[in-house]
């Protein structure tokens, strides 16, 4: 009996990886359903999908500088991870990604699996002040200088004495 439970617990895995840019909704969803397939046909079992959006990278990744995120939360075994890690390598749309063990020995009956999410990213918009697009190649406003703070009673005192 403690084999057929120790059987059925699996890991707990997150996976993130970055698409290029340019790709449409149709195209990230199509990633997806191939990450969705391998983890079916694997044993495992798809907990969430979260689609970050688009954000800027903190360097360059295949000569670009903004990314579309994407979470995958999951439960299955190391060869499940080395078969979508494999799967992720062959298509020439993911750019980079990261898979991390969160938990060993999880049940799978104790976890439900949650509907995906689609968050928006970043807007370039929307950060008028963000660094790069001020004026001065993005270094931070001057400070008030240090006269400004001046208490007005102290100022007129050293007036007077001068």
């Amino acid at each position: 009996m403690a084999q057929t439970t120790a059987a059925k617990r699996l890991r707990e895995y997150e996976t993130i990886f970055l698409v290029r840019p340019e790709l449409s909704d149709d195209l990230v969803d199509k990633v997806k359903e191939r990450v969705r397939a391998v983890v079916g046909r694997e044993g495992g079992k798809l907990l969430r999908f979260t689609i970050w959006g688009k954000k800027k990278t903190m360097y360059p990744v295949a000569k670009q500088q903004r990314a579309i995120y994407v979470h995958t939360h999951f439960l299955g075994s190391s060869a499940l991870v080395a078969e979508i890690e494999r799967n992720l390598r062959n298509y020439d749309e993911v750019t980079r990604f990261l898979s991390v063990k969160l938990a060993d020995e999880v049940d799978p009956e104790t976890r439900p699996a949650l509907e995906d999410v689609k968050l928006a990213g970043d807007v370039e918009e929307a950060r008028p002040g963000a660094p790069g697009e001020r004026e001065g190649g993005g270094l931070p406003p001057v400070a008030p200088s240090f006269r400004d703070d001046v208490v007005p009673e102290l100022e007129e005192e050293t007036s007077e004495e001068a």
